[in-house]
């Protein structure tokens, strides 16, 4: 069985006005924006929680917002894409701060501090599959997800700096 982005995909190569209709669901609460519902609903089943349909619609929305051209290529997870983009603004202090934003937010913030930040990462193709499963455990009492994306954030520079190509000089 196919994921939802997948299914997502396909029926924007056969109807046009799929990513639009996505897309504007973004202005109401996910989950209520009845032109959405084709899209989004014969996914879930009638045992499937208030949560996990408000992470449907929500990362659907958000996919049609990022949506473009050649999308499967090289997907980052959202916080590599976001420790890119902190980056490539030379370490802007804004964008980190969003990013602790959005970490420390609860579940009626999300899609709010989710669609600025993917507003952000337009030129970055985002592993929504990805989202999508981290999101749904998002809720978590442990914020293992939250942590799991700071070690992403945070972590990646002093990974970097243990590859053996950049210790060179040391052995040198």
């Amino acid at each position: 069985m196919s994921t939802i982005i997948e299914s997502l995909e396909e029926m924007a190569q056969n109807e046009s006005k799929v990513r639009a209709i996505l897309k504007r669901s973004l202005a109401f609460d996910p989950g209520l924006y009845p032109p959405a519902f084709p899209y989004v609903e014969y996914r879930l089943t009638s045992t499937d929680g208030n949560w996990k349909r408000t992470v449907y619609y929500l990362v659907a929305g958000l996919w049609a917002l990022n949506w473009r051209e050649n999308q499967g290529v090289a997907q980052q997870s959202l916080p590599e894409a976001c420790r890119m983009l902190y980056d490539g603004k030379d370490k802007s202090p804004s964008i980190e701060k969003r990013f602790i934003a959005l970490l420390d937010v609860d579940e009626t913030q999300l899609a709010h501090r989710l669609r600025q930040m993917i507003s952000l990462l337009k030129d970055y193709a985002i592993d929504f599959n990805l989202l999508l499963e981290d999101l749904l455990s998002w809720k978590h009492p442990d914020k293992f997800v939250q942590i799991k994306w700071a070690k992403i954030f945070y972590q990646t520079e002093t990974l970097l700096d243990n590859e053996p190509e950049n210790n060179l000089e040391e052995k040198q």
